[in-house]
């Protein structure tokens, strides 16, 4: 069966960000502006931070940098916070999560002001997520980039059997909530769920989102099944040039050829800054109109 090519369907999505960011600079003169907070030396979170970074200069973002100690003391970070709230050239705030044990990540995370909460982990936002007839002003990009592929791949939502894989509140949990929005019947496979592959099985869309990698086998899904990983796992390989490679949760060279399923790398990943660019956009549109 064909790929759900995520990194295709990103760069067609960033052209037109691009697009748009150009045309609201010329209307207004606001130029979109994303300030990342990155708290100690994480290799993985520098990374992930720095390819937002281009990401954003590629599309005409403004982007800023706060790079702070790991040692920080909680209320230097909330100052560092409510400075970028009352920014008005900052129209995204971005908390590189995870941050070191001593912070309070939730009351960091509720600071952030709601209109500026382009990772949607504001409480409102998921409230909001979570509730019929409401809207939340921005979805977290992960799951929103799911959702962004599976209708790229024609799924038919409603009435649709569903199941996602793990329960985390940036992957999961407002994935499952996405689903349940339109119309999907959902179950969520978690690290407790007694038999897991006979509950897998039966799905028409499966969002992987355990880390754990390899861990949904190809007797695990249907013939025809659409299959999103989200999972991003380092596994030792002697032959790579780094010493390791990536791999999702979905064993995907035995489920390519009876599912529709996207790769690991070039799937969710670059749906994700794609997502979180334009969330960002989507609030200097709203700082705007306000």
């Amino acid at each position: 069966m064909p790929i759900l090519d995520g990194k295709a369907i990103a760069e067609q999505m960033r052209q037109q960000i691009a697009a748009d960011v150009e045309a609201l600079v010329q209307k207004t003169g606001v130029r979109p502006g994303l300030a990342a907070v990155l708290v100690g030396d994480n290799p993985a979170s520098q990374t992930y931070v720095r390819m937002k970074q281009r990401a954003c200069e590629a599309v005409g973002i403004h982007s800023v940098l706060h790079e702070i100690p790991a040692d920080v003391d909680q209320a230097t970070l909330e100052s560092l916070i409510q400075k970028l709230n009352a920014d008005q050239t900052i129209h995204g705030i971005l908390v590189q999560l995870p941050l070191p044990k001593h912070l309070d990540e939730q009351r960091i995370l509720d600071l952030v002001r709601i209109e500026k909460d382009v990772d949607g982990f504001h409480p409102l936002n998921m409230g909001h997520l979570a509730m019929k007839g409401r809207e939340p002003l921005f979805m977290p990009a992960t799951p929103a980039g799911c959702m962004v592929l599976l209708e790229k791949a024609g799924v038919k939502f409603s009435g649709a059997n569903a199941v996602v894989i793990g329960r985390s509140n940036i992957v999961g949990l407002p994935a499952a909530l996405m689903l349940l929005k339109r119309d999907a019947t959902v179950t969520i496979v978690h690290s407790r769920t007694p038999e897991p592959s006979s509950i897998v099985r039966q799905a028409d869309i499966v969002i992987a989102a355990a880390g754990r990698a390899a861990m949904v086998k190809a007797d695990w899904i249907k013939h025809g099944a659409v299959v999103i990983d989200v999972g991003t796992n380092r596994v030792d390989d002697p032959t790579a040039k780094r010493g390791y490679r990536l791999v999702g949760d979905v064993d995907f060279e035995a489920v390519k050829d009876k599912a529709l399923i996207t790769p690991v790398p070039g799937g969710v990943g670059p749906m994700t800054i794609t997502m979180l660019l334009s969330n960002t956009l989507k609030a200097a549109q709203y700082s705007v109109a306000r």
